[in-house]
């Protein structure tokens, strides 16, 4: 499996604290099958991250976790908010592609009901030969959520769900709802810290997908053809219709 979504570079973001945090949480995603993580700092206006040493930083990383024995690679990437994404030129948006593929960038809405101006940044990244996976639509479970999804994905972008999300809490239900219609594409684990939230483990939200009917026949391909083609820069087509 590999993680497209997740807070691993220490002190760089509201992710990982600092080394050990970060090589915390790779020693649990290695041991649920993770394979690969693309590191993807926030790329908005309240953090000050510096998208020329991302590569970098998660080369560092890379090295470390294999010095500490943990079989983990970790991949370039970013979480670009819907707003910053016009303000970054091709360079930029090649550096926080997700696994450095320079085709797909994994896409943070703003807050409240999905909008027009999320659409419009989509299809700013189709005019620029880029491809949008919209993360967190647990946090935007209103009632036009999946007319928005739809309408999103008929331009292109695919879904990015949070695998903890599918697993329990209030969301669990309305999550598997959006699996059910087609509207989820892969699972991330967006995990921030080893010391609380999230995990990154993601194979108890994968089990779940089993309970939504339109994708159960195609778990493997979300947990793993999909994300191997996204890091790799290739075009993704779902193999189930939105409904």
């Amino acid at each position: 499996m590999i993680d497209l979504h997740c807070h691993l570079l220490p002190g760089v973001d509201d992710g990982a604290l600092d080394l050990d945090d970060s090589v915390a949480m790779a020693r649990v995603a290695a041991a649920d099958g993770v394979e690969a993580i693309c590191a993807t700092p926030h790329i908005r206006h309240d953090h000050d991250v510096r998208i020329g040493e991302i590569a970098g930083r998660a080369a560092a990383l890379r090295e470390e976790l294999a010095r500490r024995g943990v079989p983990l690679r970790v991949l370039p990437g970013g979480e670009v908010a819907e707003t910053a994404v016009e303000a970054l030129d091709d360079r930029e948006l090649d550096l926080v592609s997700l696994g450095g593929g320079r085709r797909w960038i994994l896409l943070e809405p703003k807050g409240g009901p999905l909008s027009d101006s999320l659409t419009a940044a989509v299809e700013h990244l189709a005019a620029r030969g880029r491809r949008a996976l919209v993360a967190h639509p647990e946090r935007h479970l209103a009632e036009d959520l999946m007319p928005r999804l739809r309408e999103l994905v008929a331009r292109g972008a695919l879904v990015q769900a949070t695998a903890a999300f599918f697993e329990d809490g209030p969301a669990a239900e309305g999550m598997l709802e959006l699996a059910g219609a087609g509207l989820v594409h892969v699972l991330a684990s967006d995990a921030h810290s080893s010391h609380g939230g999230r995990s990154t483990r993601l194979s108890g939200g994968i089990a779940c997908l089993a309970g939504a009917s339109r994708v159960a026949p195609h778990v493997d391909w979300i947990a793993r053809e999909a994300p191997r083609a996204i890091v790799a820069g290739e075009d993704v087509e779902p193999p189930y219709a939105a409904g």
